[in-house]
């Protein structure tokens, strides 16, 4: 049985060449021929969305470091020049009367280096504990970009396979209406037959012919598209190439598997999107305990009454201490923000129960689809497989003058639309398998 059905599912690739999905012109040598895993190769270094998911995980690391460097000291370096247009005034007890007096020298200047290290902030800490998950999630958004990625460039490139099949039944429509319309054409001379029999061929051949021009437009589209999603520049000639033997042996996926949500890239994204508004609850919590702080401070003062000679003596002072900050009172902001937050967490909850609900109809949808085109797959094979015997028949009945050229164009019909029928087939399996090992998170990424 297994013999007979990969025999069938042969068939339609019997007709055309397997091993290129368009001529290759040797003589240019910009054109470059793909399978599907390089094209997806080329995907994943190219694709400008991808390269940007790459630059965000370089901004995350980017912003732990700034949120790290929060925890070490801070130095800064002042300094200042000033002239007094009229000296400050103090107040002295002179004589028992106190009078006012002028003070300072004209010329200042105070270079000076403060230092301050954080013993124990909020702010700082939030920074450094979300610093790591931020790093995660921008992983977490490169996979997924990945992942879509790789199944459209998939969808596409079966899209191509499929209307480059389509064209190979096409032509070989056409080789035998043409085949035909010469029969019916000696037929006509010969006086065998009337008239009508080789006007019904022309006809049946320039169908044929409209279509395979139709189909060798739309594969023009159909390279856009994937170069699009390549990142391929738009000048560079394409073509692919598959393996009929190797693509036939991929179409089957166990369908017994259980689904396991926790592999799904979205799942683990509001896994992280979770953690991440824990750590917002948590700070608006915390926010009433003290930021404490360490200082430094060194001035080297320069004084003097000309300005010439300002920078001949200095004046050095220096201190340290600590600096604790206690909010006591907020106008209850804080409350507000816990709850707000705790809202949050619980509309993320849902958030949860409504993506697990929908990737469960998602995989039950894909697989609903992969088993239904994979039945379908069958039985159109075995209608190739019918309909070509059909035809030899009645092909060979009308040479013997048995049939009618009518029956002739009713068999080629019924062929040539099982063949497209067992080709839309073949590729609507090949894409409701890329969907369901997306839905059930098999498809991986580095």
């Amino acid at each position: 049985m297994l013999y007979r059905v990969v025999f069938l599912l042969s068939l339609p690739f019997l007709f055309c060449t397997p091993i290129s999905a368009q001529s290759k012109d040797r003589n240019d040598t910009s054109q470059h021929a793909y399978t599907l895993e390089q094209c997806i190769v080329y995907a994943l270094k190219n694709q400008p969305a991808v390269n940007q998911s790459h630059i965000d995980e370089e901004i995350a690391r980017a912003n732990k470091a700034i949120a790290v460097a929060g925890w070490l000291p801070q130095v800064m370096g002042n300094a200042n020049l000033q002239h007094y247009l009229e000296l400050p005034t103090s107040f002295f007890p002179v004589n028992g009367v106190t009078q006012p007096i002028h003070t300072g020298v004209a010329n200042s200047s105070n270079p000076n280096i403060a230092a301050t290290q954080n013993i124990f902030s909020n702010d700082a800490l939030l920074a450094a504990k979300a610093a790591n998950l931020g790093i995660q999630i921008a992983k977490q958004n490169t996979k997924q970009a990945k992942i879509q990625l790789v199944s459209d460039v998939s969808k596409a490139f079966y899209d191509i396979l499929l209307s480059v099949e389509r064209i190979n039944v096409y032509k070989e429509d056409t080789a035998r209406l043409r085949k035909n319309q010469q029969d019916a054409y000696h037929r006509y001379v010969s006086g065998i037959s009337d008239k009508v029999d080789y006007k019904q061929a022309t006809i049946a051949i320039n169908n044929s012919m409209a279509q395979l021009k139709t189909a060798s437009e739309e594969l023009n589209g159909k390279y856009a598209q994937i170069k699009s999603l390549m990142g391929c520049p738009a000048e560079e000639k394409m073509t692919v190439i598959f393996d009929t033997a190797q693509m036939i042996q991929g179409i089957y996926v166990d369908t017994t598997a259980t689904l396991r949500i926790d592999k799904r890239i979205e799942y683990q994204q509001l896994q992280s999107a979770k953690r991440a508004q824990h750590l917002n609850t948590s700070y608006y919590r915390n926010g009433f305990i003290p930021t404490l702080s360490a200082f430094y401070n060194y001035n080297y003062q320069y004084q003097n009454a000309v300005f010439s000679d300002l920078y001949n003596k200095a004046y050095p002072n220096s201190y340290l201490g600590l600096q604790l900050s206690v909010p006591l009172f907020s106008g209850l902001k804080r409350l507000d923000n816990i709850h707000k937050a705790k809202l949050q967490e619980e509309r993320i909850d849902w958030d949860e129960v409504n993506l697990k609900l929908g990737i469960y109809t998602e995989y039950q949808t894909a697989l609903a689809a992969y088993k239904s085109n994979l039945y379908n797959l069958h039985a159109q094979s075995d209608n190739v497989a019918m309909a070509r015997e059909v035809y030899n028949i009645v092909k060979l009945q009308y040479t013997e003058g048995i049939k009618a050229y009518l029956d002739v164009i009713v068999a080629e019909t019924d062929l040539q639309q099982s063949e497209i029928n067992y080709l839309n087939a073949l590729f609507q399996v090949l894409g409701s398998k890329v969907n369901l090992e997306k839905a059930m998170g098999d498809i991986v990424v580095e």
